[in-house]
């Protein structure tokens, strides 16, 4: 029965288990959550030695893996049997078994996970850490594993998602943590949960408990400066501060790993693109409230002020020139039209052009 990442460890830590466990997905974070917390809390250490399997899916196939959950705990009320990798296990999904209306159980398929699923061992806890890949749910293994598992799909969280869940991660670990700072994290790190909390427990070691994350902390643990990122970048285009945009740029130009031009262009495209959005909504919907008008834009209120900076700045035509330029230019950083322009020279020309609209032929 699908479940939530909530749901589970709840029950995980009251110590309710169930025999099979499939943890498939986009988002890795989540499913290696679950699994090392059934890894070092079902069992007791004195208990892990004869008690705990942990397998990799390119080592092994399901006649072994089954053998093993089939065993008996030894001086145990469990067992715990945990195939890491298992979308790179060769016949967890025989071919040919994938289509609609076989069943996945022939007399000559030997072993297979659909009959183990029809009577599995209760004293076994058997994990799937099947990631990247999705189940199809077609067929008949698939809406058995779907309805007759602790089945969890992990996806990924949307971009804009980030910095809500950047604070949430930190006040769960009893800090604080300004927005500004949710959003220098979200934008230098992305959309990689583990990536994220790596470095905020790395960070947290060395902050008292309960202290604030801020943006000088995240430059002084993680590398980020709290001068020169593109959230910086984008206010300063957004109030056409023009010296303050390039020396950014130029900052980057020289720490290419400080924001890599694709991750520049990518997140500056999607900055003018919700200056055309909000444009759009304030012509269709007058007196719209602010709150809504966040929401749409997939940002935190308290950064709506710098959308409205930006739209008073930039006209919608002006926003569209910006969206073509970083699109232009984005074809420049590859070598399109054998341009010889390295990236430093690139983006500080592509500013000035989006900083000058009226310059710029259409």
């Amino acid at each position: 029965m699908a479940r939530t990442f909530d749901t589970i460890m709840k029950e995980l830590k009251k110590k309710i288990y169930h025999p099979v466990y499939f943890l498939t997905g986009e988002e890795t974070y989540y499913i290696d959550k679950i699994c090392d917390f059934i890894e070092d809390n079902v069992l007791e250490d004195s208990e892990k030695e004869f008690n705990q399997s942990v397998l990799y899916g390119k080592e092994v196939n399901i006649s072994t893996l089954l053998s093993y959950a089939k065993r008996y705990p030894m001086m145990s009320n469990y067992q715990v049997v945990i195939v890491k990798e298992a979308q790179e296990m060769k016949d967890l999904f025989p071919k040919g078994k994938q289509s609609r209306d076989d069943d996945g159980d022939s007399a000559d398929s030997g072993p297979s996970l659909l009959s183990y699923l029809k009577n599995p061992q209760p004293t076994t806890l058997l994990v799937f850490c099947y990631k990247y890949k999705s189940v199809d749910g077609r067929t008949k293994l698939g809406k058995t594993i779907a309805s007759d598992t602790v089945f969890f799909k992990s996806s990924k969280i949307y971009d804009d998602k980030i910095p809500a869940w950047v604070s949430t991660y930190v006040e769960d670990k009893k800090y604080k943590i300004g927005s500004k700072a949710s959003f220098m994290l979200a934008d230098f790190l992305g959309n990689d949960l583990s990536k994220i909390s790596n470095e905020l427990d790395k960070l947290m070691i060395n902050v008292d408990k309960g202290a604030e994350i801020t943006p000088e902390l995240i430059e002084k643990f993680i590398g980020i400066s709290k001068d020169y990122n593109i959230f910086e970048m984008q206010n300063a285009i957004g109030k056409k501060d023009y010296f303050k945009a390039q020396r950014i740029a130029s900052y980057f130009g020289a720490n290419p790993k400080a924001s890599p031009l694709p991750v520049t262009m990518s997140l500056l495209y999607s900055y003018f693109n919700r200056v055309i959005t909000y444009h759009s909504m304030i012509r269709s919907q007058r007196g719209i409230a602010r709150d809504k008008v966040a929401a749409a834009l997939g940002i935190n209120p308290f950064f709506l002020k710098d959308i409205e900076i930006a739209a008073r700045n930039y006209s919608y035509a002006d926003a569209v020139k910006a969206i073509d330029l970083l699109h232009k230019y984005d074809l420049k950083s590859k070598g399109v039209g054998n341009v010889s322009t390295d990236s430093s020279d690139l983006i500080r020309e592509m500013i000035f052009k989006i900083m000058h609209p009226e310059q710029v032929v259409a």
